[in-house]
C-alpha cells in the first residue's frame, strides 16, 4: 500500500509556537555535548525541544544515534556502527544529576543488531539513574525488542516507574509508516509487560495526520486497552524532512480534546491529547495524574 505523496502543507496557525531560548537552553545543550550524549528532542528534530531545554528537562536518546530501522516518519539516522558504549548509563545518569531531574525519561533508536536489542543499556540506566538521584522516577520508551520476551524481562527487573512503547500509527499504515515493526508484536509487547510486571503500568501513543480514519484509531485504542495500556499519548505526525512520509491532514485543537474524551469514556486512566504533544513531552505530568 501507498500514503499519496501531496505538496508539503503549511502549517496552520495553532501549528506555531515562539522558540525559546536562553541561559537554561543553552546550559542543557552545552551538557549534553559535553557529556557526549544524545537526545531524541533533538535527533528527531521534536516541534517541543527548545521549550523542553528552557524547562531544564530531555528525553535521553541512548544506545547511539542511529537506528537500523528505516520508519517512513522519523528524523534519526540510520546504519549503527555496532559499538556499545557501556560507559552511557553512568554519562546519563550524571547528567539528569546534574540538571535536578526528578522524572527522567529514556528511549533509543532501535538496534536489531544486538542479541539482547540493547535492553542491558536500558536496565544499567535505570540503574544509574537511582544511584544518582534519590527517589528519582524513570519512564522508559522502549524499541519491539524484535519479540524478545528475554529482553523486556530484563527492563523490567531493573523496575522503571512507566514501561512505555508506541504503536505510533493504526495496523493498516505499518507497511509504509513502520516497515520492519510489527502491530501485533508491539501489542504483544505490551501485554507481556503488564502480565510480567503488573505494578508498573504500560503507556503508548499514536501520531495521527497520517491518513488514518477514526474508525481505525478508535480500533487501535481498544487494542491497546485489551493489552491493558491504560496510558495514552495522541500528537500530530510532522514531516521532519522532504525526504520523510507529508501528513495527509492537520488534526484541529478541538478534536485532540475530543479525541481524549473518547479515550477516557472508553477505559484510559491518563490521557495527553494535542498537536505538540509527544509520547515524552511532560511526561511526569501524565505521570502525577497516577498518585
Amino acid at each position: 500500500m501507498k500514503i499519496t505523496t501531496k505538496k508539503r502543507q503549511p502549517k496552520p496557525a495553532w501549528l506555531r509556537k515562539r522558540l525559546p531560548t536562553g541561559p537554561a537552553y543553552e546550559n542543557v545543550r552545552a551538557m549534553i555535548k559535553k557529556g557526549a550524549l544524545h537526545t531524541v528532542c533533538q535527533e528527531a528534530k521534536c516541534p517541543n525541544q527548545w521549550e523542553c531545554f528552557s524547562h531544564k528537562t530531555a528525553t535521553f536518546l541512548i544506545l547511539g544515534d542511529r537506528c537500523t530501522r528505516t520508519c517512513g516518519f522519523c528524523a534519526v539516522a540510520h546504519g549503527p556502527d555496532g559499538s556499545l558504549d557501556q560507559q552511557e548509563p553512568l554519562r546519563v545518569a550524571e547528567a539528569a544529576a546534574a540538571l535536578e531531574l526528578k522524572y527522567v525519561v529514556v528511549t533509543s533508536v532501535t538496534r536489531d543488531d544486538l542479541p539482547d536489542g540493547g535492553a542491558s543499556i536500558f536496565a544499567g540506566t535505570i540503574t544509574q539513574l537511582r544511584r544518582h538521584i534519590q527517589g528519582v522516577k524513570v519512564e522508559v520508551l522502549v524499541p519491539d525488542f524484535n519479540g524478545s520476551q528475554s529482553a523486556l524481562e530484563a527492563v523490567l527487573a531493573a523496575k522503571p516507574d512507566v514501561l512505555n512503547h508506541n504503536l505510533e500509527t493504526v495496523a493498516r499504515l505499518y507497511p509504509v509508516v513502520r516497515p520492519e515493526a510489527v502491530y501485533a508484536r508491539s501489542l504483544k509487547l505490551l501485554k507481556t509487560a503488564s502480565r510480567l510486571a503488573p505494578a508498573i503500568p504500560t503507556k503508548s501513543g499514536l501520531m495521527l495526520g497520517l491518513g488514518e480514519t477514526e474508525d481505525e484509531v478508535e480500533r487501535a485504542l481498544s487494542d491497546l486497552l485489551t493489552v491493558g495500556c491504560k496510558m495514552l499519548t495522541l500528537g500530530q505526525y510532522l514531516q521532519p524532512t522532504e525526504a520523510h512520509l507529508p501528513v495527509q491532514n492537520y488534526i484541529e485543537p478541538e478534536q485532540f480534546d475530543r479525541w481524549k474524551q473518547k479515550a477516557l469514556d472508553a477505559g484510559f486512566e491518563q490521557v495527553a491529547s494535542g498537536p505538540f504533544v509527544r509520547s515524552s513531552y511532560q511526561a511526569h505530568t501524565l505521570y502525577a495524574e497516577r498518585e
